[in-house]
């Protein structure tokens, strides 16, 4: 054989940075030749458009062949021997760029929203050929090739090149949806890396195996939209979270598929009158125990529970029962397992590579550099092609605190300051605000909601005000607070009065979602009702009067599965709920409470209409801590539309209690949490209860014991 250049060896070893530049058709000595590399070939030859033949020579036994093209044949495919089979085969590297100068241009300058329509793979036709185009941010590599079911995960078939600021790009023929797929990365040191997953997949092998899988978008069903106003200040927003591998499963403890869920799930959620539905992270994760809070692939559906068409129906099914869907989002950070982002490409490409920046030391993951444009460009076309290719209504930003400071959960000496000598990490704040205006702009029916459990100031307040720009934000102090209070005997209550208070004196300094979320019923914090004191009757009728509670306070509402019946034990995420309480009367109460109390919300404008506006609330009764009593007004823009809410959390009837009203007239008692139908004394007002005296109206009430009670007035 002739000496090979070295250019040959580059493309023999897998380094090639433009394999294009060697392989394929080129003019050599006036003449049309073609190079290709194949390996475990035994005779290669070129084929043109009228099936005419020219034997290639072997240039060397790794697979790489060269010869000339027959009769300069403008179109060509190559048949290759393999063992006792002859393959007919189109080269690669005859095809034209995937990418666009123009979309070089945009990812170079991290502009690109929609990466998601380039990067991955991509099912298309070129030339003529059905295949697929791959395409993989690895700027730092030496080589990368893509390795698959296309090509028996033979590395040195189909090495990819380089185009702009590291985007590696192939167009793979004969390659289609359902091919499983990763990529080989040399890093710049020659290091093989191991196997990567494609960061932009939109599907992958179910746990523990980690490919990729091919998927054609266009070919997914895209869901109906939901109403456009649902996510709106002034609506009513009652949201049930759900994580779906628990929800309820099979008689072998099976998980139900997506399309399961989607028969069951949407029914029961709209049946019990709440507006929105939220998953925890349906991102691809690989250990079942993260709950999907640390995801590996954050455009692909997790395969536990069916393909991508599948996860589209079951939005479409909770769209179809006018439910809003929300997905948790993670991009705060990222596990370090050897076939996802870290190290991608050879080196800290998604994150920092100073792990006093860019590891979580208490979660064992790594955080991204939100400094990089690059990631950021991939963080928020993430966000986009949720709501752009699954119609997702919102998405709640898990761990936001943990962005927002460099200091997070780290000893000192061990975080870096910022540029100001400040512990605020001014790119998360800068991403946080891109990924927020970008979403809005684009999508201004959607939402976004910020898990935050700082004082950090303007979380939910619009950019261009020196806001973070989120549509609202968890309110984690209510959440502490109140729980406090209420597993507290009632005996001990008076001394925490302010627990209650407290929150009303910052309950309108942002957009609030009062969230029983599944951080509350884990490791070793007990269910809800598992936080009540006293007897059994005791535990259900303060369980009944705090969910009162929550929903006549100010703020939209999110309720854990399995909180809305009374769920005994703790949230286990490897079993279903128990969903046999259901048939026992106190559970059954508490669930036909929920339903009542989310029409009730629905169903009053002074409930819902002004949930984030001072102007929609007036304390009644502050000051009873003798008697665990609180009463106030919410209102709505009607003049007329207003409810009184009182809450007794003592377990002794209250009698003859007087609390102003600001209408004279009759008072209707809409909801009673110690009604009979929930399992309580059936103490109450009898209906209806008339002011006292026109000119300073009041209502003479009798406060059942551990309830709550709503009045409106007559019209």
């Amino acid at each position: 054989m002739n000496r090979l250049s070295d250019e040959a060896y580059a493309i023999i070893e897998g380094r090639h940075s433009d394999p294009f530049r060697y392989l394929g058709r080129h003019s050599e000595g006036g003449r049309q030749v073609v190079r290709a590399l194949l390996p475990d070939a035994s005779n290669v030859e070129a084929v043109g458009e009228r099936g005419e033949t020219a034997p290639l020579a072997k240039l060397h036994e790794a697979g790489l062949f060269a010869g000339p093209l027959p009769n300069g044949a403008a179109k060509y495919r190559l048949r290759a021997r393999f063992g006792d089979h002859v393959v007919d085969l189109d080269d690669p590297y005859r095809f034209p760029p995937v990418l666009s100068e123009f979309d070089l241009h945009l990812l170079g300058e991290g502009t690109h929203r929609r990466i998601y329509d380039k990067l991955g793979a991509h099912p298309m036709t070129l030339d003529g050929v059905a295949g697929v185009s791959f395409v993989v941010l690895a700027p730092n590599a030496r080589g990368v090739s893509v390795v698959g079911d296309f090509n028996y995960w033979n590395a040195r078939r189909h090495p990819m090149r380089v185009r702009g600021v590291g985007y590696w790009e192939l167009f793979v023929p004969h390659a289609r949806a359902g091919d499983r797929y990763k990529f080989e990365i040399i890093a710049a040191d020659g290091r093989h890396l191991p196997l990567k997953s494609d960061p932009l997949a939109f599907a992958a092998e179910v746990r523990p195996s980690t490919a990729s899988i091919v998927v054609d978008q266009a070919r997914i069903p895209r869901p109906r939209p939901a109403p456009s106003s649902v996510n709106a200040l002034q609506a009513p927003v009652s949201i049930y979270e759900v994580h779906l591998g628990s929800w309820r499963r099979k008689g072998n403890n099976e998980w139900l598929s997506y399309r399961e869920l989607a028969e069951q799930l949407p029914a029961y959620v709209r049946d019990l009158g709440f507006t929105h539905v939220e998953f925890l992270p349906v991102s691809e994760h690989p250990f079942d125990g993260s709950w999907g809070y640390q995801p590996t692939g954050l455009y692909a559906p997790t395969s536990r529970f069916g393909p991508p068409e599948d996860f589209s129906a079951l939005v479409d099914a909770c769209h179809r029962e006018g439910l809003a869907v929300w997905l948790d989002w993670v991009p705060g950070h990222f596990p370090d397992d050897p076939h996802g982002l870290g190290y991608f490409d050879g080196t800290a490409l998604y994150e920092h590579a100073n792990p006093r920046q860019g590891r979580h030391f208490d979660w064992g993951t790594l955080i991204y550099n939100y400094g990089r444009t690059e990631v950021v460009n991939f963080l928020v076309s993430n966000a986009l092609f949720w709501l752009d290719r699954y119609g997702i209504d919102g998405l709640r930003v898990d761990a936001v605190a943990s962005m927002l400071y460099l200091d997070y959960s780290r000893p000192a000496g061990e975080w870096i300051p910022n540029q100001h000598g400040g512990r605020e990490n001014l790119e998360a704040v800068a991403f946080l605000r891109r990924f927020n205006t970008e979403l809005f702009g684009e999508f201004p029916n959607a939402t976004t909601a910020a898990e935050e459990s700082t004082s950090w100031p303007e979380v939910s307040r619009p950019v261009e005000h020196g806001g973070l720009g989120f549509g609202y934000k968890w309110n984690m102090g209510w959440m502490h607070d109140t729980l406090n209070y209420i597993g507290k005997d009632p005996v001990y209550r008076k001394h925490h009065h302010g627990d209650v208070l407290f929150g009303l004196h910052y309950a309108f300094s942002e957009n609030f979602i009062l969230p029983l979320s599944h951080d509350e019923v884990v490791h070793g914090k007990r269910s809800i009702l598992g936080r009540m004191p006293g007897d059994d009757w005791q535990r259900f009728a303060n369980l009944r009067a705090y969910y009162s509670f929550m929903f006549g306070h100010p703020g939209k509402k999110l309720m854990f599965m399995g909180c809305e019946f009374g769920q005994e034990r703790e949230w286990n995420h490897d079993q279903s709920l128990d969903w046999h309480l259901t048939r026992q009367p106190a559970h059954a109460g508490v669930q036909s409470l929920i339903r009542d109390l989310n029409r009730l919300y629905r169903d009053l404008p002074a409930l819902h209409e002004m949930d984030c506006n001072q102007a929609g609330f007036e304390w009644v009764v502050t000051h009873d801590s003798g008697n665990n009593v609180f009463a106030w007004i919410r209102r709505g823009f009607d003049p007329r539309a207003r409810c009184l809410v009182v809450v007794n959390f003592s377990p002794n009837v209250q009698y003859n209690y007087r609390v102003r009203v600001p209408f004279a007239g009759a008072w209707k008692e809409a909801l009673n949490s110690d009604s009979a139908f929930y399992g309580g004394s059936n103490v109450g007002n009898t209906g209806t209860v008339h002011t006292l005296e026109a000119n300073i109206p009041e209502l003479n009430l009798t406060l059942p014991p551990l309830a709550a009670i709503f009045l409106v007035p007559e019209t």
